[in-house]
């Protein structure tokens, strides 16, 4: 099927913004966005700061008017006025230099110790004098009679007053554009907003000028501060997004965690930072990668990198000091290739810690690109004597140190072992995770109606909900009253939801973690079948690791998965909210899209990382209760697992080998018999017989007409078909290979009416699983509990079929202007 055979996707999702950085600023660090958005400098004059008393009282009395309160005013004024008098017995011509001369902006958060002290020597102090005093100095920072450092800002808790004095003497316009916009956006919380113009209020008292005023650098620069003094900046991202989308900098301006996001290093960086003492092999490796540079991606680069730089120079100077030279002795060449090959970890065994010795699963790969670089400075050498020449040395690594048989069946066997003992608990995993994600979503409803301190049930769990004086108020904290832990359930239902996500698109589709989270709107299209009309949901697979793009045809439980994900980020309009993801193996940015796999973090829409996917899986998994067949630690399942368990049930299930690669996106037929966590045997004698069907040319004994016998002994097969719990799915002419077991066998289609047996089915089978625990009967233990884990995926069947129809939300082709 060709790509021009399909519908465009949607317009009301398009990126509009059409000022996005270019590719080459994505790789920029910190330091280099810094330089390109440079905060303004602060100033020492300025008209305001060098007016006279007079008036000075004018302005207050003037912007004390309204909407403040008589009592409000005359304090503020009285306040004011001591304050003036405090600050002219220091040195300078204009108010922000006695201010500075005074101390207190360098006093930080202590600084009312300096007019307190004051105070006591005109034997006129009392705390509400000082109180008075010092709350008057947030009234001369809004006329902008001084202007106080960032640090002095954003240190103490009763300078948060300073947005409602700015709002009433400086730009009370632009700050209200920004609360109002702070209002509408659904994902900025009130703390969030509150977050936003405190940070806009400090920039415009410590730099002057408006709301419009304040650029990127600014905002940069107060972030950075907050997290020197406090560790943390609270809804720092939301502060660029809604200044972005407010129009106060420019839309070029990508989000927080670009700019904080570290981009390509270059070549100098990623050696030097292994710390190499011998300068000459350290320029060496720099020419040799970058030569080697522009013939790969970054990611080889980097792997490049650590191969020749950590694992083999690095550790030779740790182990044979002062060493210079390419030519390794052979006892130094066969000890660092024994300690390549080797790793010891450190384990608990009977309440222990004991260190093993084990198996370096790369070491193959780091010995082949050290003997590349060895080769490639021996064929250099002939093409450029006088640069690589002096290098050439015999490579201390042979051809038969590359054997890879070994290695590989060692892989396949681990990787087979590994699919086999997750295949049969998938239904188990599925089943705790809808149920993770039903009792979530419940009891958020549920906290979202109690009021504080308020104790409600839902499905049967009791929590207290608990008031948090700090954090958004959407957030609904509550606590266990059995163990008093506290939990935010804004946070679980969105983890369960999305492990409930991740689980179901990986199981659907079979597809890579990089290729799940690059799914957006757009990737969902519709293709017309000619003869019939009928429209045919696709999802396209954009190219990953073959380069080659794909199409998956869309089942109904996959529809339902992500009918239900769009329809958790649709705003009002019918968009999907724009988002950038990062390329974590280039580690650029790519262009802002209506991704599926986002969600919102710190009042901010950001794309879900492979790192949450894993965290999501851990936290799904331990829900399960389930534990490794060999070690009996908690089951841990990785995003490739679905692959591997994907394409092992699809051929199982009789789906030809050359089909299921076209699906996974191999290029290699091979590398999909690999993934088939079965004997080969079977495959291979299967597949070749296909073949042989296949080119063998059709006898004409195939077009006569059947004889009563034939046509009976056909019509009798559909009615053997019916067994006790559903319909057998079996070819015509194929034998049961499962000895009639049907409960396990994944031909069976169960009925949706033996729901009833079907559940007296897998009781019967737990039962029997204890009683051959408790008795010893090991020998029927194994086959029971593939027995119990058919008839719980034959009662997930029957659940999935309850649903008939889902609205998929597939976007439409809107009308496009001419030219």
């Amino acid at each position: 099927m060709s790509i021009s055979a399909v519908m465009a996707p949607a317009e009301q999702s398009k990126d509009t913004n059409g000022d996005w950085p270019p590719q080459s600023d994505d790789t920029r660090d910190v330091a280099a966005w810094r330089a390109r958005f440079p905060p303004r400098p602060t100033v020492d004059r300025w008209p305001a700061t060098g007016v006279d008393r007079r008036t000075l009282d004018q302005r207050a009395s003037e912007a004390l008017c309204a909407p403040v309160s008589k009592s409000m005013r005359l304090l503020g004024l009285r306040g004011l006025l001591m304050l003036l008098d405090w600050l002219s017995e220091h040195p300078g011509d204009t108010w922000q230099e006695r201010w500075l001369a005074s101390g207190a902006d360098a006093a930080g958060d202590d600084w009312a110790e300096l007019p307190a002290r004051w105070l006591r020597e005109r034997g006129d102090y009392s705390p509400s004098r000082l109180e008075v005093m010092t709350s008057s100095f947030l009234i001369a920072v809004g006329l902008d009679v001084v202007r106080p450092s960032l640090r002095w800002l954003l240190t103490g808790g009763k300078k948060r007053k300073l947005v409602r004095h700015l709002t009433r003497t400086r730009d009370g316009e632009g700050f209200a554009r920004l609360g109002d916009h702070c209002e509408r956006d659904e994902t900025v919380g009130t703390d969030v907003g509150k977050h936003v113009l405190f940070r806009c209020a400090v920039i415009v008292a410590a730099k002057g000028g408006t709301v419009e005023d304040i650029t990127v650098g600014d905002v940069l620069e107060v972030i950075d501060l907050e997290k020197e003094i406090r560790a943390k900046a609270p809804s720092a991202g939301a502060s660029i997004r809604v200044l972005r989308q407010t129009g106060i900098i420019t839309a070029d301006v990508p989000s927080l965690k670009q700019i904080h996001s570290t981009g390509q290093r270059t070549v100098e960086q990623l050696v030097d930072r292994y710390n190499i003492a011998c300068i000459p092999i350290r320029d060496l490796l720099v020419d040799y990668l970058r030569e080697r540079q522009p013939s790969v991606d970054y990611s080889t680069l980097l792997s490049l990198a650590y191969a020749l730089v950590r694992c083999f120079w690095a550790d030779l100077e740790r182990h044979h000091q002062g060493i210079e030279s390419l030519n390794l002795p052979r006892n130094i060449a066969g000890a660092w290739k024994r300690r390549l090959s080797t790793k010891i970890r450190t384990i608990v065994r009977d309440g222990k810690e004991i260190q093993i010795e084990t198996e370096r699963l790369s070491h193959l790969d780091i010995l082949a690109a050290v003997r590349a670089f060895y080769l490639d400075l021996s064929q250099w050498a002939l093409e450029d004597p006088s640069r690589w020449a002096p290098w050439v040395a015999p490579c201390p690594i042979s051809q038969d140190d590359l054997s890879r048989r070994k290695m590989v069946r060692h892989r396949k066997a681990r990787m087979d072992s590994r699919t086999r003992s997750r295949l049969p608990v998938m239904p188990v995993l599925t089943n705790s995770t809808t149920t993770w994600r039903r009792q979530s979503t419940a009891l958020l409803a549920a906290g979202l109606r109690a009021a504080p301190g308020e104790p409600f049930t839902s499905d049967g769990i009791t929590m207290t909900r608990i008031k948090r004086p700090h954090g958004t108020q959407a957030n609904v904290w509550v606590t266990n009253p059995d163990t008093a832990k506290k939990t935010l359930l804004n946070r679980d239902e969105d983890h369960a939801f999305w492990a409930w996500a991740v689980i179901e698109v990986l199981r659907h589709t079979g597809v890579r973690i990089e290729e799940l989270l690059e799914i957006s709107h757009h990737s969902l299209i519709q293709y017309r079948l000619p003869d019939s009309g009928e429209l045919v949901p696709l999802l396209q697979i954009a190219p990953s690791k073959t380069d080659t793009e794909r199409l998956l045809v869309v089942s109904p439980e996959l529809a339902e998965v992500l009918s239900t994900i769009i329809s958790r980020h649709r705003k009002p309009e019918g968009t999907i909210p724009l988002v950038s993801a990062r390329d974590e193996h280039e580690l650029v940015w790519r262009r802002p899209a209506p991704l599926l796999f986002q969600h919102l973090v710190n009042g901010e829409h950001r794309a879900i990382t492979a790192r949450f996917v894993s965290t999501l899986l851990d936290e799904a998994l331990a829900r399960t209760g389930l534990t490794g067949p060999d070690d009996g630690q908690p089951l841990r399942f990785t995003p490739h697992d679905f692959r591997r368990i994907f394409i092992t049930d699809a051929i199982m299930n009789g789906l030809p080998p050359h089909i299921a690669q076209v699906i996974a996106g191999h290029q290699d037929i091979g590398v999909t018999m690999g993934y088939k966590a079965v004997y080969p045997e079977e495959t291979i004698t299967a597949h070749r017989a296909f073949i042989a069907r296949r080119r063998a040319l059709r006898p004409s004994e195939e077009y006569r007409e059947p004889t009563d016998d034939e046509w009976q002994q056909f019509l009798g097969h559909f009615q053997r078909r019916k067994v006790s719990v559903g319909t057998c799915g079996r070819a015509f002419g194929s034998n049961c290979i499962h000895e009639h077991a049907c409960i396990r066998c994944s031909l069976l289609w169960p009925d949706p009416n033996q729901q009833t047996r079907l559940l007296e089915i897998r009781d019967n089978l737990k039962a029997r699983v204890v009683e051959a625990h408790e008795q010893g009967w090991l020998g029927e233990v194994e086959g029971l509990e593939v027995s119990l884990a058919g008839a719980e995926d034959k009662l997930a069947q029957v659940q999935r079929r309850t649903n008939t129809s889902v609205a998929l939300g597939i976007p439409t082709i809107g009308h496009q202007p001419a030219g």
